[in-house]
């Protein structure tokens, strides 16, 4: 087995397909996914292995009581799937929630107000999703995919030092609850490279591993209760009118290859058909080119939100991509399990127009798989980042497909991201385009320091394999 920590082996080297991998966010869900595959699974028995564990191991930013996306990349009939297991709406009983919780996240030093607690909880998808996944995908017993988690959730990992930041910026929606004896064990945050462990996750995972059902049978009414003593609306029949859906399969054109994915509330896909042909252009009109079609093809709220990603591609050459989060946290937990309910319904920016009762909170989240001319696989690659996700995937996409960079220099290129007339740059983004930037009317913003801020990049791909730094991803190709 070949490692590739970060991403780094490969470097430079173009081969013609694209080598088996999975790269995430902690280099522990990546392993589940690594295990998956070599116990003979397939993609995306490997990807929902990775999800699983990371709702173990990435806790702050994701978990079994929030919503996703997969894009699902088939080599034998070269097709692509989305499968939409977000969050949605409640209501469906008629019952009215109370208000929700208002709490102050700080983030780079900047007070923002979000909103948690039982209002804040839409109905979650991600157990449901991957047991979809599994029915149309699958090949390994579920058993043996669902046993990496359990396996995390029972041992505890240790965290990364940027998820250990991540928490000191959303400790309040963290630590009420169950959240506080896990996050903050002797009423002190955990830092970087201490063991995260909830106590209980380890029985919710050996329940999920006994089936997808018996799991959602024991764990329903838990959750309509949790949240309704919280002053939320989720009901029974909520729950059980809850579906995964398959969504259209959208794409765009870059670099001469194809781009597969959903059509996201932050419009990647319709983001990257405004782009002009860049190959011509020189370094700093590429920069103002992308500057311009960030600006002009984006959702406006900017949002906070914690995501993660996982991408893996197996020795066949298919692919599945999977995005997802709790946003986050809303303070409410079920009881004797460890498992944080999400808080959807206080992120404003995802409730855009009216959403009914049963239908889908909007989501930027965007997994795509690359294609080339012939319609194999050249890329899978996903990324964390609320508002930042498109500016993320874009440039990692044009510093591979374009400037011809291997996967993990594109994903650790200093990148371009809009707010407004804001362009903010990453430390290292080069003089002459951010003079162009400026230029052309932006008002630059030059970071000091690498941040998540600007999302959390995970990719497979005929240069190998890249899990973003800024976030503490990890990667291995085989």
């Amino acid at each position: 087995m070949g490692t590739a920590s970060m991403g780094t082996e490969r470097t430079g080297v173009r081969i013609s397909r694209v080598p088996a991998g999975v790269a995430a966010g902690h280099p522990a869900t990546v392993e589940a996914g690594l295990r998956v595959l070599a116990e003979g699974g397939n993609a995306v028995d490997a990807a929902i292995a990775a999800t699983f564990a990371s709702c173990a191991a990435e806790t702050i930013l994701c978990g079994l009581g929030g919503g996703g996306f997969a894009t699902v990349f088939s080599a034998n009939s070269g097709s692509v799937a989305v499968v939409d297991f977000f969050c949605a709406m409640p209501g469906l009983s008629g019952q009215t929630p109370g208000p929700m919780v208002p709490i102050e996240i700080d983030f780079g030093g900047v007070p923002i107000p979000y909103s948690i607690g039982g209002a804040s909880v839409a109905v979650p998808g991600v157990a449901a999703g991957c047991a979809e996944l599994h029915r149309r995908f699958g090949h390994l017993p579920w058993l043996e995919i669902v046993q990496p988690a359990y396996d995390i959730a029972h041992t505890g990992v240790p965290i990364p030092p940027p998820q250990a930041e991540a928490l000191r910026s959303i400790a309040p929606a963290m630590i009420l609850d169950q959240g506080g004896p896990a996050y903050a064990p002797a009423g002190r945050l955990l830092e970087g490279g201490d063991t995260l462990q909830h106590p209980g996750l380890d029985d919710a995972f050996a329940l999920l591993a006994s089936g997808y059902d018996e799991f959602a049978d024991y764990t329903s009414g838990l959750m309509v209760e949790a949240v309704q003593a919280g002053g939320g609306s989720l009901s029974r029949k909520d729950v059980e009118a809850y579906q995964p859906i398959s969504r259209p399969v959208r794409s765009a054109t870059l670099g001469g290859r194809h781009v597969c994915g959903r059509l996201d509330l932050n419009r990647t896909l319709p983001t990257i058909a405004a782009l002009p042909r860049l190959d011509p252009l020189s370094g700093p009109d590429r920069a103002v080119a992308l500057a311009h079609a960030l600006q002009e093809n984006a959702h406006r709220p900017e949002g906070l939100g914690e995501t993660t990603n996982i991408s893996v591609v197996d020795g066949e050459g298919n692919a599945c991509v999977v995005t997802h989060t709790l946003g986050l946290g809303s303070g409410v937990w079920l009881p004797g399990l460890g498992i944080h309910l999400n808080s959807m319904l206080g992120e404003g920016e995802l409730l855009a127009g009216h959403i009914h009762p049963g239908d889908r909170v909007h989501s930027m989240m965007s997994p795509l798989v690359v294609l080339t001319p012939d319609g194999d696989l050249d890329l899978a690659v996903g990324s964390a980042g609320a508002s930042r996700i498109r500016s993320a995937l874009l440039s990692t996409l044009i510093a591979y497909l374009v400037e011809g960079r291997s996967v993990p220099d594109s994903v650790a290129a200093p990148r371009l991201h809009v707010a407004g007339q804001i362009a903010h740059l990453e430390p290292g983004y080069p003089a002459d385009g951010a003079d162009a930037l400026a230029d052309a009317g932006f008002v630059v913003q030059q970071w000091e320091q690498t941040n998540h801020y600007f999302g959390g990049v995970s990719a497979v791909g005929r240069t190998g394999a890249a899990g973003d730094p800024r976030r503490g991803g990890h990667a291995h190709v085989l």
